[in-house]
This record gives C-alpha cells, structure tokens and sequence, in this order.
C-alpha cells in the first residue's frame, strides 16, 4: 500500500483501529498468568495424594488430576482465564478427594474398632459360661 493511499483513509477509521488495538493490548496485559491458583491446586492434589485419594477416592482424584493438566495447558498456551478457572476447579476436586479419602479411612477405623469390641464381648461372655 503506498502513502499516497494512507492519505485517502478517513481518520476516524484510523482512530477506531488505533483504539481497538490497544484495547486489545490491555486486555492481555490485564489478565496475568495464574501463578498462585495453579500453586496452591498442586498443593491441594499433594494433600489428596498423601491422604491415599488414589485408594479411596479414585474417580475424585482424576477429575482433579486432568483439570490440573488442563488448566497448565492453557496456561502455557496464555488462555489465562481459562487456566484459573480449571486451576480453581482442580483444588476443588482435589479437597473433595482429600476429604474423601479421609473419610473413608476414618469409617475403616471406626469398623476395626466396632469389630475388636464385639470380639471383646464375646470374650467375656464366654469366660462368664
């Protein structure tokens, strides 16, 4: 295009295009990558692995597990919205993991306890025959 054909756009044509990229800017500019979700999503999928989710919690920790690798793959690809929103739903899932997990051993106990005190009662029963 030569500067002769520059001459010959109107100018308010130039200020919109002027205007609509450095909104476009500003946009970018004003998501910043979501460090601190994905941080704190590995810290909760950390928790779930230590509270055994994989052996009580399975189908939980696999939500959380592919959401966590969703949300680095957008952030690698810069989709930081994108990547917050999956990072956020990662930790959710891992806690529910957690949380789940903890419950399920916490209900193993409860049984081996309910089992070792019915064992006692018969015990004594049959010391009182």
């Amino acid at each position: 295009m030569s500067n002769h054909a520059l001459l010959h756009v109107p100018k308010h044509l130039i200020a919109i295009a002027t205007i609509g990229a450095a909104a476009a800017l500003v946009g970018c500019a004003s998501t910043p990558p979501p460090t601190s979700q994905l941080a704190t999503a590995q810290q909760a999928l950390n928790a779930a692995d230590t509270a055994e989710s994989a052996r009580y919690a399975p189908v939980e920790l696999r939500k959380a597990r592919e959401k966590m690798l969703q949300a680095e793959q957008a952030n690698v690809a810069e989709e930081y919205e994108r990547a917050r929103y999956l990072a956020e739903q990662a930790e959710w899932d891992a806690r529910v993991a957690e949380r789940k997990a903890r419950a399920e051993k916490a209900l193993k106990v409860v049984g081996e306890a309910e089992r070792g005190t019915q064992e006692l009662r018969e015990e004594t029963l049959r010391g009182l025959q």
